[in-house]
């Protein structure tokens, strides 16, 4: 039975963070204290150095030989179990697909363990349980966090190949990503050039896109073709160039200005063509006034056996406007972004401003378009085809239908026959692995959780092991920036609150669903991988409760950075906080019982 002590200490440790909360929500919204810029700047720090050094702290202080092994089991247990009942889903069913997935793991086995996680559960089972705390966090950042970008960057991937090779994906071989590409999430214009080689695969490269039209294409026609360009790419063809065709009546920012036809028309005949063979004829020029010359096609039809080679493609999904009407905002509290710019466009501070339409830079782009959430389609998890779109069938052309959860337009083949759909290919999983493991490395190697986790538990295997105290005069320096970092991390969420325009971004009925997932579905799976590796009594309940904190930070700066459903993230992290504290309690009080 919880006596009256016991719910006092439990509130002694809770209510000064909602006290840093409502300061913060306090400041922007009733007294303006603090401007949007400013807001920036504090969320800038969090990010920096309060929480990196708070994760630090806790992670080096903590024994890490005395950790419960069967207590993480059962916390491991969880997630496998609730990803490998979303793979079957996805797989299964016609609504499931990768980005909900995500969203619903997100949701259902991600909750804020460092910043509510900790002084909750010590004020209500004692230090031990911070200790089980501490050991999750580690679980977290090293591999929860890090298979979530996984499954983003992934996400990213299949994007970026099936808009740009719809046809021809299946023939790419490798992949080679220009350093200054940080991650696929389409916040940047990317462009991919692929080559053809002797063995008739693709090899393709990414890399950031000119920053402007002209630089992109280095000509472009002005006779019956215009918005036709040909730009000259090395080949690694003996003796041959391979010609670059884009063509700006492809509505999407993305398209791609592959000619898949004649691709395979290549491919098809490639024994029986000379590499000098051209269909401009002998000796005939390009010239700026005719367009292609003798036997050239718009569009980079097939010619008299030119063949139009593989070229670059525009990724720059649009940044999708919030249902508060305003421009699409970041707030990139707890996750260090390296592109970060001073302030978003929006106001609010994030380490990246919001993406602008490439489209509309350019010229060619329409407003941003808007999801409904009843409109995703299915999304495999695995590296084999997936099923195109019937929007259109028995069509000449190519069709347009929504994607996913973003805010841009997937490009699908023409349905073959009457009706059937067409399948895409992927590439091969170990190319796909690659690539993604690429992105997912540089995006680590740029956060500075990723060090202050993997420092502090050297630090702690170095110094529980031989027990060795850490020099006072760096102890004293992490403490005075540590010590401030869970007042300044709820700080940081009383401010993101403030700035959004709605606390329920996603819809009530939504917002319903995500609170379902979050604290009744994520504590019931919980308490099930508990009893099945074992776990009794107190560390049963400490197992439940955890499962039953407010949605974590980092799962939603993600969402919001790769735009996958941010607005029930944001919901889950702003409406869970509000409510968190009544729902523990209650689990607290009923598994006292």
């Amino acid at each position: 039975m919880i006596s009256g002590s016991d719910f006092y200490h439990v509130m002694t440790a809770v209510v000064p963070l909602y006290v840093a909360m409502v300061l913060a929500y306090g400041s922007v919204k009733w007294w303006r204290i603090f401007s949007p810029d400013q807001c920036s700047g504090i969320n800038r720090f969090v990010a920096l150095f309060a929480v990196p050094l708070l994760s630090f702290h806790f992670i080096s202080s903590n024994d890490p030989y005395s950790m419960n092994f069967r207590f993480l089991a059962a916390d491991s247990l969880q997630k496998l179990l609730v990803l490998s009942a979303l793979a079957v889903w996805s797989r299964t069913s016609s609504r499931g697909s990768l980005d909900w997935s995500i969203t619903l793991f997100s949701l259902s086995t991600l909750p804020n363990t460092l910043v509510m996680g900790i002084p909750l559960l010590r004020g209500m089972y004692g230090d031990y349980s911070g200790s089980l705390m501490v050991q999750i966090v580690v679980l977290q950042c090293i591999i929860w966090y890090t298979l979530m970008l996984f499954l983003f960057e992934y996400r990213g991937a299949r994007i970026l190949i099936s808009e740009q090779f719809p046809d021809t994906a299946g023939s790419i071989i490798s992949f080679r990503v220009d350093s200054d590409v940080l991650s696929l999430d389409g916040k940047e214009p990317l462009q991919a050039d692929a080559e053809l080689g002797h063995d008739g695969k693709l090899h393709v490269t990414v890399r950031k896109s000119a920053s402007s039209h002209s630089e992109i294409f280095s000509r472009r026609s002005q006779g019956p073709h215009s918005g036709l360009s040909l730009t000259p790419r090395p080949s690694n063809l003996t003796n041959a160039e391979i010609y670059s065709l884009q063509s700006s009546r492809n509505p999407t920012p993305r398209g791609s200005s592959f000619n898949h036809t004649d691709f395979f028309s290549l491919v098809n005949g490639q024994r029986n063509m000379s590499p000098r063979q051209s269909n401009f004829g002998n000796g005939t020029n390009l010239d700026e006034e005719s367009g292609f010359g003798n036997g050239a096609r718009a569009n980079g039809g097939s010619g008299a056996g030119y063949p139009a080679p593989p070229s670059a493609g525009i990724f720059s999904p649009t940044a999708a406007k919030n249902k508060g009407g305003g421009e699409g905002k970041d707030l990139h509290m707890f996750v260090w972004s390296s592109t970060a710019s001073p302030v978003s466009e929006g106001g609010i501070h994030v380490f990246r401003g919001a993406a602008k339409e490439f489209g509309n830079e350019i010229g060619g782009g329409g407003a941003p378009q808007h999801k409904d959430y009843d409109d995703y389609g299915r999304d495999a998890f695995s590296f084999g085809n997936r099923q195109g779109g019937q929007n259109g069938a028995g069509r000449d052309e190519p069709v347009l239908s929504k994607l996913g959860s973003s805010s841009t337009t997937e490009l699908h083949p023409k349905a073959a026959g009457d009706g059937e759909q067409k399948t895409t290919a992927m590439p091969p999983a170990s190319v796909m692995t690659r690539l993604i493991l690429i992105m997912v490395w540089r995006k680590l190697i740029r956060n500075p959780n990723t060090y202050s986790s993997l420092i502090g538990l050297t630090w702690s295997l170095i110094s529980f092991r031989y027990h060795i105290a850490m020099p006072a005069i760096i102890a004293k320096s992490i403490s005075i920036l540590s010590d401030a970092g869970l007042g300044m991390a709820m700080f940081s969420l009383g401010l993101f609150m403030a700035l959004q325009p709605r606390i329920i971004a996603c819809g009530n009925s939504i917002a319903t669903f995500a609170m379902a997932v979050r604290f009744l579905t994520g504590p019931a799976v919980m308490a099930a991988a508990s009893i099945a590796v074992g776990l009794r009594g107190t560390l049963l309940h400490i197992a439940i409760v955890q499962a039953a904190l407010p949605q974590g930070i980092v799962p939603f700066v993600f969402a919001k950075e790769y735009n996958v459903h941010p607005d029930i993230l944001s919901t889950a992290v702003i409406f869970g906080m509000l409510i968190a504290l009544p729902i523990t309690l209650v689990y607290y009080i009923l598994l006292g019982l």
